[in-house]
């Protein structure tokens, strides 16, 4: 949070490497003002989106979906956040305003939205198959972000996390993450770009055996740390390979990037605790975490999303329902 879309060098000689949660700088535009430990938007959307999902046990409307985003901005709004929506949902909750149906709002949206958001779908849907897993992430994440390049970012980072879940090591969630992304890609409008699978590889690459400031360096200056799918899911892939036994750890080098931080950490984060738990974090930065957001029920959400796993469908409810009658 507090050093989100600041340049790695500014965040670099301010921080070196983040030890704990800081308050944000009065410098930075997007989160001034917030407290130590807050959650940005990557998270809240994650929330939005489990609990949906929750709601309609894997299937999540997306006209129902446009609506809530749209009302959390109203909230950031009103509370003097500059913390909002990102280009590509913006977009398409403006199609949808005009009119637009929804299997085409998102037409466009190649930005990685859809993947900072996705891991609650990881949490309810297995990794095989690894089309059922697609299909979930294409169901939750049409509306904002239908491309081939969207997709390819949120089902790598969805089969990630399902993969951890059933107890892959980090080694093996990373290839997940190459094998969600190849099939993701084949779904949605065609957008061009960079492969997100074969960057991911890239990326790993780049930074296997170099030295932690050198391959943060790498990774900002040449993966690319930008609101781009293709920047920063490789992005952040090859910070979990930095640290793969760390997950607190990967954590702080991902938001010791700068550039859009907040978003390769929710990412990282979300697989790297997907591969090692809870447990994995040190208690007191769990207490701080709460305490800096005290309506927000991580652990209860995670929980209602696991009951559902294995056993939800991303079909709308008739839709099941016919299925069931043939």
């Amino acid at each position: 949070m507090p050093t989100q879309y600041m340049p790695r060098t500014l965040v670099a000689e301010r921080y070196g490497i983040l030890e704990t949660f800081e308050p944000a700088p009065d410098d930075n535009p997007i989160s001034r003002g917030m407290p130590a430990g807050r959650v940005t938007d990557d998270t809240d959307q994650a929330v939005i989106l489990g609990e949906l999902l929750v709601e309609g046990k894997g299937y999540v409307d997306p006209r129902r979906f446009a609506d809530e985003l749209l009302a959390w901005e109203t909230r950031m709004i009103a509370a003097g956040s500059a913390d909002l929506l990102g280009p590509s949902t913006r977009k398409a909750l403006t199609m949808i305003g005009q009119g637009m149906p929804t299997d085409e709002t998102g037409r466009t949206g190649a930005t990685n939205g859809a993947a900072m958001r996705v891991a609650p779908v990881g949490i309810v849907f297995p990794p095989h198959p690894i089309e059922s897993l697609v299909d979930a992430v294409f169901q939750s994440g049409h509306v904002t972000h239908n491309t081939t390049i969207g997709m390819a970012g949120a089902s790598a980072v969805a089969a990630a996390v399902s993969a951890a879940i059933d107890g892959a090591t980090v080694g093996e969630a990373l290839e997940a993450a190459i094998e969600g992304a190849r099939h993701g890609a084949k779904r949605g409008f065609y957008f061009a770009g960079g492969d997100v699978a074969a960057r991911i590889r890239w990326a790993i690459d780049l930074v296997r055996g170099k030295a932690e400031a050198e391959a943060l360096d790498l990774i900002y200056d040449i993966v690319g740390t930008g609101v781009a799918t293709q920047e920063a899911v490789p992005a952040a892939m090859a910070i979990i390979s930095l640290a793969p036994k760390e997950p607190w750890r990967i954590c702080r080098l991902a938001a010791s990037l700068g550039g859009d931080c907040d978003t390769v950490g929710a990412i990282a984060g979300a697989i790297a605790g997907a591969c090692h738990g809870v447990e994995g974090f040190p208690a007191h930065v769990i207490s701080a975490l709460t305490a800096a957001n005290p309506g927000l029920d991580l652990v209860g959400l995670a929980d209602r999303l696991l009951d559902l796993r294995g056993g939800a469908t991303s079909l709308a409810p008739a839709a099941h329902a016919g299925a069931s009658r043939e």
